[in-house]
C-alpha cells in the first residue's frame, strides 16, 4: 500500500466518524465509530504498519500530544484549576470503586492475576497497560499478557457511548437553567470571564510581547513559544525523575495553565497556529493504531473476562462517584462523565464533551457556557486518573504477580 492511499482510507475513517457523530447528535461518537471501523479493517485487509505508513510514526504523535496537552493548559486559568479540586476528588472516587469491586468481586469470578492485570489499564493509559501486559509476560502468564493490551485498546468501547449519553443530559439541564436564569451568579460570572477570554485580542494576552507588533506573532512564533513550553515540562519531568515520577504531560498541561496566566501564550494558540486539526488527527490515528493488537482470535479467548471486568468496573465507578457526588453537590451526570474518563482520558474527553455541546445548542454564547461548564473537569479528571493515578497503580500492582 503506498503512503498517500494508506492516508486517504485513515482520513476517511476519521471523516465517516465526524459523519456519524453529526447524524446522531453525538449519541454515536465519532472515536467510537472510528475504533470499530479500525477494527474490522486489522482484520480484513490494513497492513499492520498503517498508521506509520501513512506518515504518523509514534515520535510524531508524542510531538503532537506535548503540543495539544500544553494548548490545552491554555483553556483553564490557575483560578479555575484550583477550583476543580471536586473534580479530582470524584475521578479519585470512580477509581476506587474500580479497584474496591473488582477485588471485592471479579477476583471470585476471574482469578485474583486476571484482575490485578486488569485494573491499572482500565483506569488508563498505554504506558499503565504496557507495564501489566511486560509484568505479566515476565510472570510467565501469555494470555494475561495479551489481555493487558487488549482491556486498554477495547475499554472505550464502552466509555464513549456511555459519555456522551451522561453528558447530553448534562448539558440539556444546564442550557434549561441558563435559559431560564437559574445558574447562580458565581456560574455566570465564570462563563462571562471564559467569553471574555476567548474574546480577548492575542496582543492583550501577550502581556509579556504586549510591546511586539502583531505581525511578528506569526505562526511559527506561535509553535515556537507552545514548543518551548512543552519542553520545560519534559526537562522538569527528567529532573524530577530521581525524586518523584511525574508525566511530562501532566506537567504540561500545568505549564500550559501557568504560560497562559503570565502571558507567553494565548489561549487556543495551536488552533491559532493553524495547527489544531492535523494535530488531533495524528494523535486519533496513533490511538486506534493501538487496536492492530486485537486478533479475532485473541477476542474470542478473552471476551468473557474482558466484559466481565469492564461491566463491574463501569459500576463500581458509577456507585463511587455518586457518592461522591452528593457529598460535593456535584450533579451524579457530571461526577460519572468525570469518572468515565479513567476509560479513554485525552483526547477523546476533549472530543467527545466538544461533539455533545456542538450537537445541543447553535447558539455561540450558550457553546461557551456548556464549555466552560463542561470541558474543564473532564480534561482535568482526564489527567488525574490516566496520566498519574494509572502508572502509579501499575507501578503497585505489577509487583503483586
Amino acid at each position: 500500500m503506498s503512503q498517500m492511499l494508506a492516508l486517504v482510507i485513515l482520513v476517511l475513517i476519521l471523516f465517516i466518524g465526524d459523519l456519524v457523530a453529526v447524524r446522531t447528535k453525538a449519541w454515536v461518537p465519532s472515536v467510537f465509530v472510528c475504533a470499530v471501523l479500525f477494527l474490522i479493517g486489522y482484520w480484513t485487509f490494513f497492513p499492520q504498519d498503517i498508521v506509520a505508513l501513512a506518515g504518523v510514526p509514534s515520535v510524531v504523535a508524542v510531538m503532537m500530544m506535548y503540543l495539544l496537552i500544553t494548548n490545552m493548559g491554555t483553556l483553564l486559568s490557575i483560578k479555575e484549576l484550583k477550583a476543580q479540586w471536586k473534580t479530582i476528588v470524584i475521578a479519585l472516587s470512580g477509581i476506587l470503586g474500580i479497584v474496591a469491586l473488582l477485588f471485592a468481586v471479579g477476583t471470585f469470578i476471574f482469578g485474583y492475576e486476571t484482575i490485578v492485570v486488569a485494573i491499572p489499564p482500565l483506569v488508563g493509559g498505554v504506558v499503565s497497560a504496557l507495564i501489566m501486559s511486560e509484568g505479566a509476560k515476565e510472570a510467565g502468564l501469555a494470555s494475561l499478557s495479551v489481555f493487558a493490551i487488549v482491556i486498554y485498546v477495547m475499554q472505550g468501547f464502552a466509555g464513549y457511548p456511555i459519555t456522551s449519553i451522561v453528558l447530553k443530559k448534562e448539558g440539556k439541564k444546564l442550557l434549561e437553567q441558563y435559559r431560564n436564569g437559574q445558574l447562580s451568579s458565581i456560574d455566570q460570572t465564570l462563563a462571562k470571564e471564559e467569553t471574555a477570554a476567548t474574546a480577548t485580542a492575542p496582543a492583550q494576552e501577550l502581556k509579556l510581547f504586549k510591546h511586539m507588533p502583531e505581525k511578528y506573532n506569526t505562526d511559527f512564533f506561535k509553535l515556537f513559544r507552545l514548543a518551548v513550553v512543552s519542553y520545560l515540562a519534559y526537562l522538569v519531568s527528567t529532573l524530577l525523575a530521581s525524586v518523584v515520577s511525574v508525566s511530562p504531560f501532566v506537567l504540561c498541561l500545568l505549564f500550559g495553565v501557568i504560560a497562559k496566566s503570565i502571558g507567553f501564550l494565548e489561549t487556543q494558540a495551536l488552533q491559532k497556529a493553524n495547527g489544531f486539526g492535523f494535530a488531533i488527527m495524528a494523535l486519533m490515528l496513533f490511538i486506534f493504531d493501538g487496536l492492530k493488537q486485537a486478533t479475532p482470535s485473541m477476542m474470542l479467548e478473552i471476551i468473557w473476562p474482558l466484559v466481565g471486568t469492564i461491566g463491574l468496573a463501569l459500576i463500581g465507578m458509577y456507585i463511587f462517584s455518586f457518592i461522591a457526588g452528593k457529598l460535593l453537590k456535584v450533579s451524579k451526570n457530571m461526577a460519572f462523565a468525570v469518572s468515565l474518563t479513567a476509560l479513554y482520558g485525552f483526547p477523546a474527553d476533549y472530543i467527545i464533551t466538544n461533539e455533545v455541546i456542538k450537537s445541543l445548542t447553535e447558539n455561540e454564547k450558550e457553546r461557551e457556557m456548556l464549555t466552560s461548564h463542561m470541558l474543564p473537569p473532564m480534561l482535568v479528571g482526564g489527567f488525574i486518573t490516566v496520566t498519574i493515578v494509572s502508572v502509579v497503580l501499575a507501578g503497585i500492582f505489577v509487583g503483586l504477580l
